[in-house]
């Protein structure tokens, strides 16, 4: 393929590696961000193999290793009855792969100082509200206070799920909210009563999830970090924030009196922040000259730690078509291919395990305590169980 102008919209991960990418092959790449200077959102998140692969292929994966916290397992205990009721174990997969928990701002940082290292442009301060096009069709993208940018060969969207270039699809996008998110807030390691190679969680029912995940340090030199989360309805959120803080840390250490010391280190409501989740699907993460990687293509709850991931495999699969086309829209169409099946299949199995452990329901807690557990038990089981947390299932080579 000749060599393109392409705008990319958005420096969260998916568009920093986006950009790192579609430079190396040789495409001239401007980043946009609305921010001043480009930052982290978000608090810790789970790096899976399969996303690692994708670093790696960047040869940024070990820089992150260097930061993050390595996880050989997760599990969980029903809090009433203490019984371990989720237990994912790595070691399953016998290939020495495993996870890697990691600060939003330890991946951010790693991928930004590469696109810093080798000179990429960012437009800061631009927030994208529209795209049009030029008489060629070409895409110029229109700025919220006006400002027009390009016209370009490409735009690729990574401005995660309420991006406003949505429309441009070529099918509408499927969305279904959930009533349920998360609090979360980062706070220092605390040694002692945690695994610090575990994502830890308790559960009363589906309607109470806590959750304690080491993700290592947010830059080399820092102390160890931890990410600290509560599932919470966001309707809620209101009543949440009336009632205050001391009823609220009373009762999370009355479930799970380990946490007694990070809760202590909760002293303001605004260091716990909120998260909302739904599922989001493009049928077809393409348009005319737009690709739309990571959550603007997909999202779903964080039950199974795919998110920056599934953005990092977008990331590779584009590029990988790029290379293997000559024509743009034949490349985005490859591009759609390699990303569907995995994509479908990761987003049906959210949707299905979501509601175990985060919903109303009297009845999937009860399933999930009896049948789960024992499964994670029988090693044909705890492989696929640690497969489909791996990311593994489905991949495009």
């Amino acid at each position: 393929m000749k060599s393109l102008d392409i705008a990319i919209a958005g420096c969260g991960p998916a568009g920093l590696a986006a950009a790192l990418a579609l430079t190396r092959i040789g495409h001239r790449v401007t980043l946009f961000d609305q921010f001043d200077a480009p930052k982290p959102l978000g608090s810790g998140l789970m790096m899976q193999p399969a996303g690692l692969d994708a670093l790696d292929w960047l040869g940024l994966g070990d820089r992150l290793r260097e930061l993050g916290a390595p996880i050989d397992r997760l599990y969980g205990r029903e809090i009433r009855s203490n019984r371990i009721v989720l237990d994912v174990r790595y070691a399953a997969l016998g290939n020495g792969r495993r996870g890697l928990a990691v600060h939003r701002a330890a991946l951010f940082n790693v991928l930004f100082d590469e696109v810093q290292a080798v000179g990429l442009p960012i437009e800061t301060g631009v927030k994208i509200a529209a795209l049009v096009r030029a008489a060629d069709r070409r895409p110029l993208l229109i700025a919220e206070k006006g400002r027009q940018f390009g016209a370009f060969d490409l735009v690729v969207d990574a401005l995660g799920s309420r991006s406003p270039l949505l429309g441009e699809a070529a099918a509408p996008v499927r969305r279904t909210s959930l009533a349920y998110g998360a609090l979360w807030t980062t706070l220092p390691w605390c040694d002692g009563p945690f695994d610090a190679r575990a994502l830890e969680q308790r559960y009363e029912k589906a309607s109470v999830m806590i959750g304690v995940l080491p993700v290592g340090r947010r830059f080399s030199g820092d102390d160890l970090q931890t990410t600290f989360f509560w599932s919470l309805k966001t309707g809620d959120y209101p009543l949440w924030k009336a009632q205050g803080l001391g009823p609220w840390r009373d009762r999370v250490a009355r479930l799970w009196p380990d946490t007694e010391n990070l809760l202590r280190q909760i002293i303001d409501p605004g260091q716990m922040i909120l998260a909302g989740y739904g599922h989001h699907t493009l049928p077809l993460p393409f348009g005319p000259r737009i690709a739309f990687l990571g959550d603007s293509a997909h999202s779903t709850s964080p039950q199974l730690g795919q998110g920056a991931n599934m953005a990092l495999l977008d990331v590779k699969a584009l590029a990988e078509a790029f290379t293997e086309r000559t024509g743009l829209d034949e490349a985005l169409a490859l591009y759609a291919k390699k990303r569907r099946c995995h994509v479908r299949l990761y987003q049906l199995m959210s949707a299905v395990f979501t509601p175990f452990y985060q919903s109303d329901s009297l009845i999937l807690p009860g399933l999930r305590d009896w049948l789960v557990a024992p499964m994670s038990r029988v090693p044909l089981a705890a492989k696929g169980l640690a497969r489909i947390v791996a990311g593994d299932f489905s991949r495009s080579p």
